[in-house]
């Protein structure tokens, strides 16, 4: 294939975002809120008014006493994310009136990322393996259940996706182009980066690693070009990134030091929560290693795995031939070849052994936390490795290309490689799977496990998670409209007040109901399903004088929520 134009990349990647938020703008009313967002819906707002202080009254919003006011809610997380949550919220919602719900509101700007790391995936596989692989690449990865699912949240998670998969690419064009601009862009980026989650600590190994091994290897190959700026990239990064980060996040302009030192300290000491696998509660337990390749296993279609090994057994096959046959030269006293000016101008539209390896380290570095370390948690199940899937997915896209070519060579007839009737129903093919997992998982995403393992019930059978963060009970509103006397008092478990609240004035739980925190003090009594959580059916049952709940949510079969009703 030849390399694509521009304008096509963008273009193209333009469609499959626009597509894409589309999409999870149209679902979005269908997916109860995360415990979490709840918590980010309150700093999103506090954020937002001192924003709009700041606007009106300058002065008055940079007092210490101010900004400790409005930026001490949620300290813990850093402030980019939440600040555009709270922007999109006040200026579409409170102001222009433009948007009637708040949640959405505050969930959009998570959805445009997850566009942009729809985008951007499509652009960097289209430069570097190939349109089609680009295309296919954005395609897989947006037909994830799980990156589904997190892609509607006002939360962090497909935001540090984002901005992990933007780094990447920014830097990689430095590596490829030099000069002073993308340098810049990196360490710009970067900075963003770290405002967003704390991820972005690993991302400098990423970049070093690969400055090294590029570096050595041009040297190797009798490389010399004045355009090579790594080290440009790497002092960016360093300088601009932590500058701009610090500037985005007011909590941190007063008692720098110490409050960067709990930041740090909260994370990297994070507390424990309960999470199921393979039928054992973990809590304060070393993290089993088999966690992350048996979810990842099990919550990623299974042809995305198989085009992903295609794609990734190719590169790794391609970079041996190249070792042998430089050691075959070296052997023989044979100067090494390096491309001309003309060739080298064409690599970022090629396959090559710099941009394998980059696309290597950001995937291992994203997983890397479970698989060399028992004591990393492992309550996000896996929300916190998602980093790792745009990557997985451009060297799918690979495997796809692959796939297409061997089928070209197979049926010359077919015009393979072109925008025709073959090409596309092979896309198509490898496509229907994801497509219909992702649209059966709405709007129980971390329920919904892949066929390999049976499904959702064979999840439940293995004695995998089924949930967490208390987001399924605007999924048991449906019985409760029709079956609880107005004002009924309802035990909502794992639901955070906020998102209650939030709940309420959107008429997604009937207005009149009101949420108590015991099974006690209720009427009825929700339970999310979670093997941790089976004390509160006891408890329940005690309260009750009942062990059968009135109603069951389920997703295929699977109980989600338990209703109880006080006789």
């Amino acid at each position: 294939m030849k390399p694509a134009r521009p304008a096509w990349d963008h273009l193209i990647g333009l469609a499959l975002a626009a597509g894409y938020v589309t999409w999870l703008v149209i679902t979005s009313r269908t997916l109860g809120f995360a415990r979490d967002e709840g918590f980010y819906f309150q700093a999103a707002s506090d954020y937002a008014r001192w924003f709009d202080l700041l606007w009106h009254q300058g002065a008055k919003a940079l007092e210490r006493s101010t900004i400790d006011r409005y930026w001490a809610d949620n300290h813990e997380h850093p402030s980019l994310l939440k600040s555009l949550f709270g922007i999109s919220w006040l200026l579409l919602h409170e102001k222009w009136k433009l948007i009637d719900q708040a949640s959405l509101t505050f969930r959009l700007p998570g959805m445009l990322l997850a566009g942009l790391a729809v985008w951007i995936t499509h652009v960097f596989g289209a430069r570097a393996y190939g349109r089609w692989a680009g295309v296919m690449a954005a395609v897989l990865f947006a037909l994830m259940p799980r990156v589904f699912y997190h892609s509607h949240l006002a939360a962090f998670d497909i935001g540090i996706v984002t901005m992990w998969t933007l780094s990447i690419f920014v830097y990689w064009k430095a590596s490829q182009r030099g000069g002073v601009l993308w340098p810049i862009l990196t360490g710009l980026v970067y900075g963003l980066t770290l405002d967003t989650k704390h991820n972005a600590w690993i991302l400098p190994a990423v970049m070093l690693a690969h400055a090294a091994f590029t570096l050595v290897s041009r040297s190797l190959r009798g490389i010399r070009t004045a355009r090579f700026a790594i080290p440009g990239a790497l002092l960016a990064m360093a300088s601009l990134g932590p500058l701009l980060m610090f500037a985005l996040w007011p909590w941190i302009w007063h008692d720098t030091v110490d409050r960067l030192r709990w930041y740090a300290s909260f994370h990297l000491h994070h507390e424990y929560y309960n999470m199921e696998f393979l039928g054992r509660n973990y809590f304060l337990n070393p993290s089993p290693r088999a966690y992350l390749p048996v979810m990842v296993l099990a919550t990623v279609p299974s042809i995305t795995l198989l085009l992903f090994g295609v794609g990734l057994g190719e590169r790794v096959q391609q970079a041996w031939k190249g070792l042998l046959t430089w050691l075959r030269e070296r052997k023989m006293d044979k100067p090494a070849s390096g491309p001309s000016a003309d060739e080298s101008a064409l690599l970022p539209a090629q396959p090559t052994a710099d941009t394998d390896v980059l696309v290597v380290l950001a995937l291992a570095a994203a997983v890397s936390p479970w698989l060399l370390s028992t004591n990393t948690p492992i309550f996000g199940g896996t929300k916190h490795w998602m980093p790792a899937y745009p990557f997985l997915c451009l060297l799918a896209g690979r495997g796809f290309q692959l796939v297409m070519g061997r089928l070209k060579d197979a049926f010359p007839k077919l015009s393979f490689g072109r925008a025709v009737p073959a090409t596309a129903g092979l896309a198509a093919v490898c496509v229907a799977a994801p497509l219909a997992e992702t649209i059966h998982s709405h709007p129980f995403g971390l329920t919904s496990y892949v066929p390999l393992v049976g499904g959702t019930e064979g999840a439940a059978d293995l004695g995998l998670n089924r949930q967490f963060w208390g987001f399924t009970t605007q999924s048991a509103n449906a019985w409760l409209s029709k079956n609880a006397p107005r004002g009924a008092t309802v035990f909502i478990h794992d639901t955070s007040w906020q998102s209650w609240a939030q709940m309420i004035v959107e008429n997604r739980v009937r207005s009149d109901l009101r949420g108590v925190g015991t099974p006690g003090e209720a009427q009825f009594s929700l339970v999310h399903h979670e093997l941790h959580m089976n004390e509160v059916d006891f408890t329940i049952w005690i309260a009750y004088g009942t062990d059968a709940p009135v109603f069951v949510v389920t997703h295929d079969g699977v109980p989600v929520v338990s209703i109880y009703r006080r006789p």
